[in-house]
């Protein structure tokens, strides 16, 4: 009797935890059959969930016969079927038919629920394990005609095998996007399923066939799906390399993308010639107190006599005039902002229509009240508040009447200007996609987020001019003069040069781990450390000894829109830097 629990023990272990399995030999001969199991199905973002192949309602074989797992198996999650496919070796299959069937209500719940996860399957072909999608939800209709989120079932699989001599080496499958059926209502369709089998030899020997599953990838294997095959595309590439197609893709929100370009160009080419502007100044031994009052006090000085000022900033820079009036570079900020806005027009039109013909104007407006918009609105309420303090920074309503009529009849004419020209003659540097379909976006590890990202691409440049924006600050809210735009010219150098290098390299980190979605990110990115300013600039006036409600006002007020303009610019400055390096990148693929 002792000896039946050990013999109970050994059928134990050898029927169960080393279970009796399909054997091959792997080696075939032309026109054997090499049999293929069904695994499982389950959400791409969640590979714990996984259910059996047949729980969905596909055409299950007559009779169904599981395969025998081992216990590592069982652990792991495998559940293997045989299917219906017959695959014979090295014999070509076109649209073969392996079912037909008709799915009702019931079945096409499930499998629009299933496509709607983005659910996966996975199938074994001679112990080489291959990964497929079940569908594809598309937000418009592949029909022009029907409005509103489809889901479309792909009814062929395309199997791509390689064979070295009387060996299968590897297997690929590819959902082909040309054969979907429309599940999205419950109305019941007959849907006939069907497959392709396309043999190729390769060099690669049966020893090494499992490498490639052991390979050292930054995705997993069912991370790389394809959701179909154009011929021309190496499944084996991974990295930036192969998602060529969607980084040129048009960016989302296009008009408001190309107002933060146009905007940001403008402000930046404000920036650099008010420098310039200052050094001329200064080495004429003429100090300004920058005071934000000055600021509100000069814009609507500046709206008035328009072109007298114009002609002021011609004469001042060419040594023929030295300036007096303590105000007048606050005047050059207002005078080369509206000369400028022909370049924000031009910028904004100029990239819109590379993407499209149409619809450029939208952008245009876009671009007039991107900036205009919020520093008008910050100055209404600055004024209100000085009003009700009876403060001399109020603004008086004929002088807001002159401001407005001058916006409209100087500087929205020449950002129209600037945005016709810009149609007609733009500057095409990015060649979009023509791909129809979108790569799948593996999920992204919590470091390479773009908050995380936007931390990394701020910090830097903040910290490196911290000790001028100090200064800045001091002139702008206290008595100090400031006498040293050489100085600043340097530090905004700096800035602009490590906003344009942390942009290039977390572009080029981002696109690595194939996420071709760097439009967006690279604004973002350049412009984070306009955030930190925002920060250091509420510390200031922590420690500083100011006070009281329209103090508090006017120094947030006046900061945020200088914080803002930073953000635009700075944005700009780091999708062009990120977009001269794709640019070239990309071209030197297209040149091998």
């Amino acid at each position: 009797m002792s000896k039946f629990p050990n013999l109970l023990l050994i059928l134990m272990i050898k029927f169960w935890v080393f279970p009796p399995v399909y054997s091959f030999n792997h080696h075939y001969n032309v026109g054997d059959q090499i049999p293929i199991f069904a695994n499982k199905v389950g959400p791409l973002n969640n590979p714990s969930e996984a259910y059996e192949y047949f729980d969905l309602p596909f055409c299950r074989p007559d009779p169904l016969i599981r395969r025998k797992e081992s216990l590592g198996e069982v652990l792991s999650g495998d559940r293997l079927t045989n299917t219906r496919y017959d695959i014979r070796f090295q014999e070509m299959k076109i649209a073969e038919e392996w079912c037909t069937t008709k799915l009702g209500r019931e079945e096409l719940v499930k499998f629009r629920d299933a496509i709607q996860r983005d659910y996966y399957f996975q199938m074994f072909f001679d112990d080489l394990p291959f990964w497929g999608f079940i569908g594809i939800v598309e937000g418009e209709s592949l029909n022009p005609y029907m409005k509103g989120s489809r889901s479309y079932l792909f009814t062929h699989v395309q199997l791509d095998v390689l064979y070295n001599d009387n060996n299968v080496i590897e297997v690929h499958a590819f959902s082909d996007p040309s054969h979907v059926v429309d599940i999205t209502e419950d109305a019941a369709i007959n849907v006939k399923f069907t497959y392709s089998a396309n043999w190729n030899a390769t060099s690669t020997r049966f020893a090494n066939r499992m490498r490639r599953y052991s390979k050292a990838s930054l995705l997993s294997p069912v991370q790389q799906l394809h959701w179909y095959s154009n011929g021309d595309e190496d499944d084996r590439e991974i990295g930036w390399a192969c998602i060529e197609g969607d980084v040129f893709r048009c960016p989302t929100l296009l008009p408001l993308f190309c107002a933060v370009l146009g905007c940001g160009t403008q402000l930046f080419l404000v920036i650099v010639l008010l420098d310039l502007f200052a050094s001329s100044i200064l080495n004429m031994n003429v100090c300004y107190n920058l005071s934000a009052a000055a600021l509100l006090v000069y814009l609507t000085s500046l709206y008035m006599k328009l072109f007298r000022f114009c002609c002021l900033f011609v004469l001042t820079s060419l040594g023929l005039l030295v300036p007096y009036t303590h105000g007048t570079l606050w005047t050059a900020v207002v005078v080369i902002y509206t000369v400028t806005s022909a370049v924000a027009g031009y910028t904004a039109a100029s990239f819109h229509c590379q993407f499209s013909e149409t619809g450029w104007e939208r952008s245009v407006l876009l671009t007039g009240i991107l900036f205009m918009g919020p520093l008008a609105l910050v100055l209404s309420i600055l004024n209100t508040v000085a009003v009700s303090y009876g403060s001399t920074a109020a603004l008086p309503f004929g002088t807001i009447v002159v401001i407005f009529l001058i916006h409209t009849f100087v500087t929205a004419p020449l950002l129209a200007l600037g945005g016709i020209v810009g149609c007609r003659y733009r500057c095409t540097k990015v060649v979009p996609s023509s791909k129809k379909y979108v790569r799948e976006i593996p999920p992204l590890n919590w470091y390479r987020k773009i908050h995380i990202q936007m931390l990394l691409g701020g910090l830097l440049p903040f910290s490196a001019v911290l000790v001028e924006l100090h200064l800045l600050y001091a002139s702008m809210w206290s008595y100090k003069l400031f006498t040293l735009p050489s100085i600043m010219l340097i530090s905004f150098s700096i800035l602009v040069l490590l906003t344009a290098i942390l942009s290039v390299g977390l572009t080029y980190i981002q696109l690595s781990v194939e996420d071709p979605e760097w439009w967006w990110r690279s604004v973002l990115r350049g412009g984070s450390t306009a955030m930190f300013m925002f920060v250091y600039c509420i510390y200031f006036y922590a420690r500083s000894h100011m006070d009281a409600f329209m103090q508090l006002c006017f120094f947030l007020g006046y900061n945020a829109c200088i914080c803002y303009a930073c953000f635009l610019m700075l944005g700009a400055i780091g999708f062009c830097a990120s977009s001269i390096f794709i640019q070239h990148m990309y071209h030197g693929v297209k040149g091998e």
